[in-house]
């Protein structure tokens, strides 16, 4: 049996069979989609130890030997009471002890929710601090010149500049920002026009910016057709099929 032949074959079923369901429920597609998901299971059990428990807990714990007279890293003992705390986890299947599970989601919210700050910060402060454009320009000229051929010196000037063009840029997104963030006011009932205005833009441009990213989910959906098609009729059909039957 040409094995090779064999795995891309069940591949190709495999993929027809789960792009059924764009016709209809059927018994076919659901065979495939238990297989996948049975397979993820299992490969996630796998992934759970290899790049998870093993580095992060078990070799903690036990310590690693170097390799090639490197230093090796000393295990700490304490670990091992994670591995308790971890198993009550499953007293979620316990109707008596069932309590005992609570323990670990516990401790895992606690140190979730005292970590949410600094999460919240280093998410979101990049991006506050990038919403600090300057708008005056203070480089002659309209666009940023060329600086193919200029010293890094000469470089770093046109660099530090702010030019026309990148000027209007800055101030048409913070505009766009200004009017987004106004559209989030819903506890005030502005009568002045200006601001109004502003709150209409900012629900235009909200719905445009909710269109870009449906488009980007639409092409990569097709992304993943394309690379689906691709392995059916090259990788398949054209580069092992055709070329074994001559």
């Amino acid at each position: 049996m040409n094995y090779p032949l064999f795995k891309l074959t069940l591949g190709v079923i495999a993929t027809v069979g789960l792009y059924t369901v764009l016709w209809k429920e059927n018994k076919f597609y659901r065979f495939w989609e238990h297989a996948f998901l049975g397979l993820a299971a299992g490969w996630s059990l796998v992934a759970l130890w290899t790049e998870s428990l093993k580095s992060v807990w078990w070799d903690k714990m036990v310590g690693v030997t170097a390799e090639g007279g490197g230093v090796d890293t000393p295990g700490f003992w304490p670990y091992v009471l994670l591995l308790p705390i971890g198993l009550m986890g499953y007293f979620v299947f316990s109707k008596k002890h069932n309590w005992l599970s609570r323990v670990p989601i516990g401790i895992i919210i606690g140190l979730w929710s005292g970590q949410q700050v600094q999460v919240w910060w280093n998410r979101y402060g990049p991006q506050i601090n990038g919403t600090l454009k300057p708008i005056l320009p203070t480089g002659d000229g309209f666009f940023v010149p060329d600086t193919t051929g200029m010293t890094p010196e000469e470089a770093a000037a046109v660099a530090g500049n702010l030019y026309v063009s990148q000027a209007i840029t800055n101030l048409i997104f913070i505009a766009t920002v200004l009017c987004v963030l106004s559209y989030f006011l819903f506890s005030f009932d502005f009568k002045n026009r200006f601001i109004r205005g502003m709150t209409v833009s900012g629900r235009w441009l909200l719905m445009v910016g909710f269109g870009a990213i449906f488009g980007s989910t639409v092409m990569m959906r097709f992304t993943l057709l394309i690379d689906r098609m691709y392995f059916v009729w090259i990788e398949w059909l054209r580069d092992t099929v055709l070329r074994i039957g001559g």
